[in-house]
């Protein structure tokens, strides 16, 4: 029997219909999701036959990205939070497809990212019910726990039972994602329910939840306040930035009035201007020994504890949107001080309450004279060091230093994974610097990139990777996306043809064991390294291989033309020398 259409609804009474699957790209649009990055499958028929349902009926939708690898959709997804503060979508094929998605979900909840994750799964039932197993993966692909994939990695997961449920099960993942602390939610679609039908008024329905944003306790955030104004010797460590603009400018104007010392070790994101006065780069050892109120912002680590050692009373205060990271069975760092809430939040409320005491004091300006002093003349010799590279060809400081001058004026963001460093690359401005997440998933910076750009059109957006994180990427699926959705961005690989990373590793444990001498340490080596070049040229990317340290600057200018003015991907191939 065939549905009646729309207007035949309509003259009946009866409420308008829409097949479930597409139901849901209109409700995430609802909620202000603008991409939903999909790889689909043999789920996915009704999805895709809502969603030409769905586009002739007019109804408003976000964009699908068809993206050829899962774990490009989790970097894309978690690039475009980054430049616009808002989650996005990403549908993957049954539990296939969840596996390769999964490393980005541990990237996305490590650093509190945002996320939608949806998959499909594959038919309950085997025959007698629209939408039932067809073909022999209906069978193969069936697990007795689909969401234990990723569950560790996602505050909330559900199975979708009835399309009615639809709206709010969407709602709710939506919130829970964008609470504090956020991160990914996971909802898994059986494909008999995406076959049914339900009303198009859910898909426009009044929003039923809303995130919770924490706010510091005032009492808290008046206790540190008197804390940091009292010190004699405070330091603030950050690594995952200071929230947004206002907050980025709040930290930047309390580090100078009152002279303290921001250090960003193993920063994933910027917290101050590298040009601070008082950001003192990422080795904090001196200033962490004699600090007698540590300020620790949003950091999982913030100080390497065989090495680095607390100043004997020293008060040390977490601020974050979990400042003790209760997801993480072990990490034992002092805090006389927690306060939970987003940094956007707690850095100007921490700023205000420190001006309100109004007891400046002469010895803040004489603090800030003397780490301005040290400051400039670590940076002096930093920059020295990185420019004057290495014999034995170009060093990763050297392309850094270079890519700073390249960049230098413009509206940009670094993605840097294993690749250039922060000091050496000049970075000023709010968003301008992204490192790799701390739970180490390889591939995430290119497609990282690839998002933020399509948040941001009008920023140069540049991943800078090792040899082994672009393969890690799947760069044959990155390029394609970047062409067919013309996305200009710039990709810089440092290639030193091994795993730098693993060999560091080993030399940090055994200086001078065997391994550390040996010519060749084993299970390093990536060489012979293909040619990144014709990868990306086979999605007529501009690409250009560099040996040379004098011919760096050109290629990279180049490069930047290329994206700035052509609109098109370019790659830069920098041969580097071990470190």
């Amino acid at each position: 029997m065939q549905k009646p259409d729309r207007n035949e609804q309509a003259e009946s009474g009866s409420p308008a219909q829409l097949t479930a699957g597409g139901a849901i790209f209109g409700r995430l649009k609802a909620l202000g999701i603008d991409y939903v990055f999909v790889n689909s499958g043999t789920d996915f028929p009704p999805v895709i036959e809502g969603l030409a349902e769905a586009t002739a009926k007019r109804i408003d939708l976000p964009k699908p990205v068809v993206v050829p690898h899962e774990h490009a959709a989790m970097g894309m997804a978690y690039g475009y939070y980054l430049l616009s503060g808002r989650a996005q979508a990403v549908m993957l094929h049954t539990n296939v497809g969840l596996s390769n998605g999964a490393t980005g979900a541990i990237n996305a909840a490590c650093e509190n990212v945002p996320v939608f994750i949806m998959s499909g799964r594959t038919p309950v039932t085997e025959k007698d019910r629209f939408g039932a197993r067809t073909v022999p993966i209906g069978w193969g692909q069936e697990m007795r726990d689909q969401a234990a994939l990723i569950r560790e990695s996602c505050k909330w997961d559900y199975e979708l039972r009835y399309p009615e449920q639809i709206g709010e099960l969407i709602d709710r993942g939506h919130a829970i994602a964008n609470s504090t602390p956020k991160g990914p939610v996971y909802l898994s679609l059986p494909r008999e329910v995406l076959c049914e039908q339900i009303e198009e008024s859910e898909i426009t329905a009044e929003r039923r939840f809303r995130p919770s944003h924490v706010s510091p306790n005032p009492e808290d955030i008046e206790t540190a306040a008197n804390w940091l104004t009292e010190a004699e010797a405070p330091l603030i460590i950050a690594q995952h930035g200071s929230g947004d603009a206002n907050g980025f400018a709040a930290l930047s104007r309390l580090a100078e009035e009152y002279g303290i010392a921001v250090s960003s070790w193993w920063a994933t994101r910027l917290a101050v201007s590298t040009e601070h006065p008082c950001h003192i780069g990422p080795d904090a050892s001196q200033f962490l020994a004699n600090a007698d109120v540590v300020l620790v912002l949003d950091s999982l680590a913030p100080w390497w504890p065989d090495r680095h050692k607390l100043k004997d009373g020293a008060k040390v205060i977490h601020i974050g949107p979990d400042p003790i990271f209760s997801r993480f069975p072990v990490r034992n760092f002092r805090s006389d001080l927690s306060i939970c809430g987003e940094l956007a939040l707690a850095i100007p409320k921490l700023y205000q309450a420190m001006k309100v005491r109004g007891q400046y004091r002469p010895d803040y300006r004489e603090r800030l004279e003397r780490i301005a002093t040290e400051t400039a003349e670590f940076r002096a010799r930093q920059q020295a060091k990185a420019r004057a590279g290495a014999p034995s060809g170009i060093t990763k400081q050297q392309v850094s230093a270079i890519l700073g001058d390249v960049l230098a004026g413009k509206t940009s963001s670094v993605f840097s994974e294993l690749g250039v460093f922060l000091g050496p690359l000049r970075r000023e401005q709010h968003d301008s610097w992204f490192q790799e997440p701390f739970s180490g998933g390889l591939g995430w910076s290119f497609p990282a990139t690839m998002g933020a750009k399509l948040a941001a059109p009008e920023r140069i957006c540049i991943a800078a990777m090792g040899d082994g994180s672009y393969m890690f990427s799947n760069p044959v699926a990155c390029h394609q996306i970047a062409e067919a959705m013309n996305i200009p961005v710039l990709m810089i690989i440092l290639n030193n043809q091994e795993w730098g990373a693993v060999r560091q590793s080993v030399k940090q444990l055994y200086p001078d064991g065997v391994a550390a001498k040996a010519n060749l340490m084993p299970l390093t080596s990536l060489s012979p390294t293909p040619d990144f070049c014709k990868v990306a040229e086979a999605s007529r990317a501009w690409a250009r291989r560099v040996e040379q340290a004098d011919q760096l600057a050109d290629a990279l200018r180049e490069a930047v033309r290329i994206v700035e003015e052509e609109e098109r991907q370019a790659l830069v191939d920098a041969r580097v020398c071990q470190d």
